[in-house]
């Protein structure tokens, strides 16, 4: 039987906590190809210099230009406003969650978080998008 290739799906992660984004790097590199940016600014610049991730993982509290601020130039682009955003945070907040939500967010998922959720989370948004996770 002939076995389909992989598929390796795009992921960027912008979060400025270095613990946390090794973890989010260690766990995703499985099954994506993960560039990582402890800023927000540094996140957009890649964007704009024609790197376009399949999703984009975020920390709300980001240097420089926060995760929400990044969201919101995400959304507002008529050039990047289809990549898929995730919102990753400490601040559990309903207020802040709806925020990020109405912003154009895909997902909001509270710190600490179960590596095994957040993947299934990642799957439902690329199955949105008509792309899967294989495994």
């Amino acid at each position: 039987m002939e076995q389909k290739a992989k598929q390796t799906y795009h992921i960027m992660i912008v979060e400025d906590d270095k613990y946390m984004r090794f973890v989010l790097q260690q766990y995703l590199q499985t099954d994506f190809q993960v560039d990582s940016f402890d800023n927000g600014l540094d996140a957009l610049k890649y964007l704009q210099d024609g790197n376009i991730p399949d999703i984009i993982i975020t920390d709300l509290k980001t240097p420089k230009l926060s995760g929400l601020e990044l969201l919101q130039q995400v959304k507002a682009s008529g050039f990047f406003n289809s990549i898929p955003v995730m919102v990753v945070s400490g601040d559990d907040s309903t207020e802040k969650r709806i925020q990020c939500l109405n912003a154009g967010a895909d997902d909001f998922v509270v710190k600490p978080f179960n590596p095994a959720e957040l993947s299934a989370r990642l799957n439902v948004i690329l199955r949105r998008s008509g792309k899967q996770i294989q495994s």
